[in-house]
């Protein structure tokens, strides 16, 4: 019996897997896209969000809608395709900080977290507590909770 325990232990031992490490690697979100105002900001007259970002390569471009059909003219646009207001701003996206030069010394610097797949963009300023927030075009925003 002796001999029988000193066999079967090491094999139990020896058969016994580890658990494999877990290791959580963080999402990075790309803020490059067409981007609007939430519905309910002050920036969205009449639930209408009239104003579009465009980011891209380090370039924000600025379109504004007087349409009600908003979405379809936005969906119309591209970057840099001569419907924007004729001033672009550079921007630079690092470390969940968006930094945008408003050109004259001036820069807005926004600490951020993306929700909802990284289709929100939830602005954290401390100076402006009641932050406006973007979303991207196209999402559904029932869907995000």
């Amino acid at each position: 019996m002796k001999k029988f325990l000193l066999i079967l232990v090491p094999v139990f031992l020896l058969s016994c897997e580890k658990e494999p490490e877990i290791i959580s690697c963080p999402v990075e979100f790309n803020l490059d896209g067409k981007w609007l105002y939430s519905l309910d900001s002050p920036m969205s007259a009449s639930g209408i969000s009239n104003t579009m970002y465009i980011f891209e390569a380090g370039t924000r471009y600025t379109y504004y809608c007087a349409d009600e059909n908003c979405d379809s003219l936005y969906d119309s646009f591209q970057a840099a395709d001569g419907n924007h207001i004729p001033e672009t701003n550079s921007y630079n996206f690092s470390n969940d900080t968006l930094s945008i030069d408003l050109n004259f010394g001036n820069t807005h610097v926004l600490p951020l977290i993306f929700e909802c797949g990284g289709n929100i963009i939830n602005f954290q300023d401390p100076i402006s507590p009641d932050r406006y927030n973007l979303y991207r075009l196209g999402t559904d925003l029932d869907s995000c909770n």
